[in-house]
This record gives C-alpha cells, sequence and structure tokens, in this order.
C-alpha cells in the first residue's frame, strides 16, 4: 500500500468510532472497543465457507461479514438497523463502508431489523451469524424464530448470559443500564434459556461450543470493570457470554 494512502487512511480511520478491531493493512488497525480477534477465536466458526453463503445478522463494522468472505464464502450478505441508523452515539455506517472500499470487498449489505428478517426480505442462507445481539433485543424469543426463518443449515450465536446459578431456563430483564452500563441491553437468558429457545424455533441439534468461564475469571474481569468503567461489580460477576452452535 502507498504511503500516501496509509496516510489517507490512517485519517479517515481517526474520524470513526469503532466497535470492532480490525487490520486493514499498512499497519492500520481500528481502535475497535470489542477486542474482536480474541472473539473470533471463542466462536470457532468453520475454517472453511467455500460454497457456503453466510449472513451477519447486526454488522456493525462488518468484522465478520469481511472474515466469512475471507474464508472463502460464495455469497455474504451483512445487515444491520440500529447502529446503521445512528442509534449509537458516534456510530454508524461509515466504519463498514470504509472497509468494504479498503478489502475491495463484494460483501453485500441490507438495512433492516432482526425482526424484520424473512424469506422474502433475504432468502435462506446456509449459515447465519448472530453475534451480540440477542441480549439488545426486548423479544427475544421473537428475533430468534426470525433468525431461524432465514437459516438453512447452521447458526452461529453469541450472546451475554445472566441467572448462571439456575439450571432450568430463566431470562433476567434489564430495565434501566445496570449491565455494561449500556441501556440497550435488554435480557440475560441463562444458557439453558438460550438452548431452549433455539430448540423452540426449530433448530435440532444445539451445542454450547464455548461455555461460561469460570467464577474466579468473573470476579477478576468485574473488579477490574469497576475500577476502569465503573461497572456494576455484581452484574460483573453474575453474567458472562457464550457461544452456541445450532444446526436445523
Amino acid at each position: 500500500m502507498p504511503s500516501d494512502t496509509i496516510a489517507s487512511l490512517r485519517r479517515r480511520v481517526a474520524e470513526i468510532r469503532w466497535h470492532h478491531t480490525m487490520d486493514l493493512g499498512g499497519g492500520i488497525i481500528t481502535p475497535g472497543k470489542d477486542n474482536t480477534p480474541r472473539k473470533l477465536a471463542r466462536l470457532q466458526l468453520p475454517a472453511s465457507f467455500e460454497g457456503l453463503t453466510v449472513l451477519d445478522v447486526g454488522a456493525w463494522d462488518g468484522f465478520f461479514s469481511f472474515e466469512a468472505e475471507r474464508r472463502g464464502a460464495k455469497r455474504v450478505l451483512a445487515t444491520d438497523s440500529f447502529v446503521w441508523q445512528g442509534h449509537v452515539e458516534g456510530a454508524g455506517k461509515q466504519g463498514f463502508d470504509l472497509v468494504k472500499e479498503t478489502l475491495h470487498s463484494n460483501v453485500e449489505e441490507m438495512l433492516v431489523d432482526a425482526l424484520d428478517l424473512d424469506l422474502e426480505k433475504v432468502g435462506t442462507w446456509d449459515v447465519v451469524l448472530f453475534l451480540g445481539v440477542l441480549y439488545h433485543m426486548r423479544h427475544p424469543l421473537l428475533a430468534l424464530q426470525s433468525v431461524a426463518s432465514v437459516t438453512g443449515k447452521m447458526l452461529v450465536l453469541e450472546t451475554l448470559v445472566d441467572m448462571l446459578w439456575c439450571r432450568r431456563p430463566a431470562m433476567a430483564f434489564y430495565a434501566g443500564s445496570e449491565v455494561a452500563k449500556d441501556a440497550t441491553n435488554w435480557c440475560g437468558p441463562n444458557p439453558a434459556a438460550v438452548v431452549a429457545m433455539l430448540r423452540t424455533v426449530g433448530f435440532r441439534h444445539v451445542e454450547i461450543v464455548a461455555n461460561v468461564r469460570p467464577l474466579p475469571f468473573r470476579v477478576a474481569r468485574a473488579l477490574w470493570h469497576r475500577y476502569k468503567d465503573g461497572q456494576q461489580f455484581w452484574a460483573g460477576v453474575r453474567t458472562d457470554r457464550i457461544v452456541v452452535h445450532a444446526w436445523k
């Protein structure tokens, strides 16, 4: 990449509020709040998407859309609504657009809410990525039903979970910003609820591939975020994140 191109790209990157941490080449890495490479390792995605179609729901900056393309997917569709329409302060679609331009990507894009996904709008996709979205849904089961309706083979779901002490399917409701100081977090299902909801909407085989971390890890993480961001300590202890693979 020519030096003047790198300088221009660096300036454009600096003007955007990034969520995903992405390597754009030329030594330029987007300053995303999310440790996306670490999350990618935890997702345990197939090494190759060759011959498959992939739908990324809630794409934001598009890291996972472009990663699916890099892994050989024959077609990728990135969808978003909440972020791309500017409902997250300082964020929008600028990051996605810049990465797509920089990578000369063929990833398709559509402005559509997760609850509005259906066969007529987007068709069926072999693999659907539903990452970091479920707990932002006011109607989580309905959202999973919409996602299931456009999943042809496999769903990869990553989500926050709560009520970890409860073995029965259960879900916490967040009326404010008690979790991560983020008022867009609405619900925290426990792992049993995630599995049960996925089976309810039609997935025959459901497997948690990355489960809740041990209590000492969650305590240490909660202390760190309490010190760094002023987040609620007990909310950090009682919650974690899981990754689920589900097949039709």
